[in-house]
């Protein structure tokens, strides 16, 4: 019979408990129900509604890429018949990295330099020819001036003076036209050396010795791990708060460690489909562990600083889906919806609803009731 008893208060005991748990997650039609009778207070902790400095940030991801990177690829067509380096290979700006064969054009500098010696001695023959009708010229005219010889055939022999330096003016020209032929064969002979344009790193070859380029067919692609860059995608609410410049700090998944970045450029155009634009970050990777599209999580410092009315996590209750607090006054503990801002580690921005000064039940707030007596312990 006594054990029915004690059975009979257990069950009473647990249905009262449930009904008040029910009570205190869901209130009385909306979270409003009727003070408390007289006796102490439910025991809670408080704190008081604080404005502090916030700093806002944004999360964005990305992938990162080498801020240098470049295909290595020849000016002129010929086959490959040298490739120096291969994947993973460091490079120097200047190294020699692949030859072009370039017999045919060797062959074809040497008789652009045999063209050069023929105007060469054209020019030096005509120069010859315009020195003798010169002199022919002049006797002429001592011959005019004697009655030996008619007006006539002095004209003539200055007309064939003029003729001759127009000539001289030819070989000259055609020389002229010689060595720039020469050069021309010459830097294309010189194109047939591919040389790496920055330091770095071979991270891809497209093809092996013996393959027959066109001129700006890729052989390799050097990037330089120095410095890289990564872009994301910042929605415009937040763009208009970045300046070039901002910290951001970049966190690599795959080595488990962060970094500082700075934000380098900005787009001044928006995405009309995402409303967001292209932000480039640069973070410095001596060390070289930074690899080209390693996933990154950035955590972009906002410029823009104000001040904010905070509220700790644990003080935001819903009462019909609806968030708020319980604001104690006189003793009571009464609910007071909130509109939420930004979340700051443990704490909550009350972006409307509270007012600073006011005194908010922290711990015990999701066991309350609109109306209830608290007791909070002293400070």
């Amino acid at each position: 019979m006594r054990k029915k008893v004690v059975l009979g208060a257990l069950v009473a005991l647990g249905a009262l408990l449930a009904f008040r748990l029910y009570g205190a997650l869901w209130g009385n039609d909306g979270g409003v129900a009727g003070p408390r009778g007289p006796g102490r207070g439910q025991p809670v902790e408080v704190a008081e509604a604080k404005r502090v400095d916030v700093q806002e940030n944004v999360a964005l991801v990305g992938s990162l890429r080498p801020k240098e990177r470049v295909d290595v690829a020849p000016k002129v067509g010929g086959r490959l018949v040298e490739l120096r380096v291969d994947l993973g290979d460091s490079v120097k700006a200047g190294q020699l990295i692949a030859r072009i064969e370039d017999g045919e054009l060797r062959q074809q500098v040497r008789r652009a330099e045999a063209a050069l010696q023929v105007s060469k001695a054209s020019v030096a023959q005509r120069q010859a020819e315009m020195q003798s009708m010169k002199l022919e010229a002049e006797r002429y005219q001592s011959l005019q001036s004697d009655g030996i010889v008619s007006s006539q055939q002095t004209e003539q022999a200055q007309t064939q003076v003029q003729v001759a330096e127009a000539q001289v003016e030819l070989a000259r020209a055609q020389t002229e036209e010689a060595e720039a032929a020469l050069e021309e064969l010459r830097i294309r002979l010189s194109q047939t050396e591919i040389f790496s344009p920055i330091d770095g790193v071979v991270a891809r070859r497209y093809i092996d010795a013996g393959t027959l380029l066109s001129a700006n067919d890729p052989v390799v692609l050097i990037i330089n791990l120095a410095r890289m860059v990564t872009v994301v995608n910042v929605p415009e609410r937040q763009l208009v708060k970045i300046q070039v410049g901002d910290n951001a700090t970049v966190a690599v998944d795959a080595l488990g460690e962060e970094t500082t970045g700075r934000v380098v450029r900005i787009s001044p155009l928006l995405d009309p489909q995402t409303r967001s634009a292209e932000v480039e970050i640069e973070i410095a990777n001596p060390a070289g562990r930074l690899k080209g599209e390693m996933f990154a999580r950035v955590d972009l410092n906002l410029t823009l600083q104000r001040q904010a009315l905070f509220v700790p996590r644990e003080a935001l209750v819903y009462r019909s889906a609806e968030p708020g607090v319980f604001v104690v006054d006189a003793g009571v503990a009464q609910f007071q919806p909130v509109r939420i801002g930004v979340t700051q580690d443990d704490r909550i921005e009350a972006a409307e609803g509270l007012e600073p000064g006011q005194i908010i039940v922290t711990r015990g707030a999701n066991l309350l009731q609109h109306g209830d007596s608290v007791e909070a312990p002293p400070e």
